[in-house]
């Protein structure tokens, strides 16, 4: 076998605001494995500023990986702990060239285009006007999950945003998520927390910054809402350390991003670990091309998911590939009559 990488450059259509800033680019890395007449191909998706990996040797680490693409997978993967992004890169480009369409890792009911994954439709942080547009649109295309993105404007500014959704609709019409990004100090977050709660939240992700164990294990006893931990899985790959952020905090949901806890292996760790506990999970996307999120989507489907996913993230950039997905009416849909055209140039 032989491999490559090659990087490449995401452009949003419009700047993405996040507690950690403003994006508007996003790099990325594609890792190509091939064997005679055969191709395979996984994404490489590189967070800047929240992947542990993002670290000035990354592309020396990709290299080592096609020098070393013949050495067994178990030992290829163990030697990238410290590397998720290129992990899950591995085991796509390996699926990948090894299935009789290469963007067909786990054929199922999904990918026959039989049955679609719900997905919440997200809100990015900006002005009040514009997440106010956002989920006028988002309702009016269908969708029966929001997330929403808060921690930028005025906390005010935010419950409003909420009471306006809820002026209309229910919970059990509209399913609300919020999603901090870490931005609340420990001492006000219970606070923040009991007035979010009215307004009938599904879940809150990563109210305090990670790293805070028993700051946020007495978040999870005392929280009038769910809190599902995102940020705080990163890092982490021993089992024994899994176990014990989860034993010690308590969480209500986990949420997992496969670039960034180490793929489809790394993410069923985690699942096996949290159900042990009768933690729940949900699967969301890192701002992944559609090749990264097709790998996603149809390792969340194999998981037999029922509550909506993060998955809604292919639409946002304007150099993206075109592929069989599509989001429509609050669901990601894989039309198998559709063709890819990946192309890097």
């Amino acid at each position: 076998m032989k491999a490559t990488y090659q990087k490449y450059t995401l452009n949003f259509k419009q700047p993405s605001g996040t507690s950690r800033g403003i994006l508007r680019t996003k790099e990325t890395f594609f890792l190509f494995i091939s064997d005679k007449n055969k191709q395979g191909v996984g994404e490489c998706g590189l967070f800047r500023g929240l992947s542990i990996d993002d670290v000035p040797n990354y592309e020396e680490k990709l290299q080592w990986l096609c020098n070393n693409i013949n050495q067994e997978k178990e030992k290829l993967l163990v030697e990238l702990a410290q590397f998720p992004s290129i992990q899950f890169g591995l085991e796509q480009a390996l699926l990948s060239l090894n299935s009789a369409d290469k963007f067909e890792l786990f054929p199922s009911e999904f990918t026959k285009g039989n049955v679609s994954i719900p997905i919440n439709g997200l809100i990015w942080m900006g002005s009040e006007q514009f997440m106010h547009r956002q989920i006028k649109e988002k309702l009016k295309s269908g969708f029966t999950t929001i997330k929403m993105k808060i921690g930028a404007i005025d906390f005010n500014a935010e419950l409003a945003l909420l009471k306006f959704i809820r002026k209309e609709f229910t919970s059990k019409e509209i399913e609300l998520r919020v999603d901090a990004n870490g931005a609340f100090y420990h001492k006000e977050a219970l606070e923040k927390l009991k007035r979010l709660s009215d307004f009938e939240l599904h879940s809150i992700e990563q109210p305090i910054k990670q790293g805070q164990w028993q700051e946020m294990a007495r978040l999870c006893e005392d929280t009038p809402l769910p809190i599902a931990l995102d940020e705080e899985l990163i890092g982490i790959f021993n089992v024994t350390k899994k176990e014990e952020m989860l034993q010690t905090i308590k969480p209500q949901y986990i949420i997992l991003k496969p670039s960034l806890v180490g793929g489809f292996r790394g993410s069923n760790e985690w699942i096996q670990i949290a159900k042990k506990m009768n933690i729940d999970n949900w699967i969301t996307s890192a701002l992944e091309s559609n090749v990264g999120l097709n790998a996603i989507a149809q390792y969340t489907f194999s998981l037999n998911v029922t509550m909506p996913q993060g998955l809604g993230t292919g639409s946002l950039f304007t150099n993206n590939f075109e592929s069989p997905l599509e989001v429509k009416n609050g669901a990601l849909y894989y039309h198998n009559n559709k063709q890819w055209n990946f192309n890097l140039k």
